[in-house]
């Protein structure tokens, strides 16, 4: 039976709903704030998407089904194949010029990284690295350079 680990981080970026929503929208531009995402890939299937994480000397692929998607609030998803994730992000429009982030993830610990590592600590490191991401995000989104979903 797999141990699932679960983690939640937040962020606030000065900018509006719309902006972030389009930002985070385009699943492919992921790599350039989510550092240890390689690469997002769309489907055939406009729900599916592939990933692959590359970490640390290891490498997981997976298939996520987005299963909720409310425009500028939030998105949904679950793994259907490769790596066991699930997660949600949400949008919280605050202000004008102002956005909450949270974003929470699941993910069942490979197999392989069980006997190599404490949850505990796998937990401390996964959470100081997402909350980069968001951080990395939001600088990415105040800057423009994600402005329309879409590389700068």
């Amino acid at each position: 039976m797999a141990h699932w680990l679960e983690h939640s981080v937040v962020v606030d970026v000065a900018a509006p709903l719309e902006q972030v929503w389009a930002v985070w929208s385009d699943l492919t531009a992921m790599p350039r704030w989510m550092r240890w995402i390689e690469s997002v890939r769309e489907l055939e299937d406009p729900l599916l998407t592939e990933w692959t994480l590359a970490a640390r000397g290891f490498r997981f692929t997976w298939k996520a089904r987005t299963t909720r998607k409310v425009e500028r609030q939030q998105l949904h998803w679950e793994s259907v194949a490769g790596l066991p994730t699930k997660g949600a992000v949400r949008f919280y429009g605050t202000a004008p010029n102002s956005t909450t982030v949270k974003l929470s993830i699941g993910y069942a610990l490979p197999v392989i990284l069980a006997p190599l590592m404490k949850a505990s600590l796998l937990r401390g490191v996964v959470d100081k690295e997402l909350q980069a991401n968001l951080q990395r995000f939001k600088e990415l989104v105040e800057s423009g350079a994600g402005a329309g979903g879409r590389s700068a």
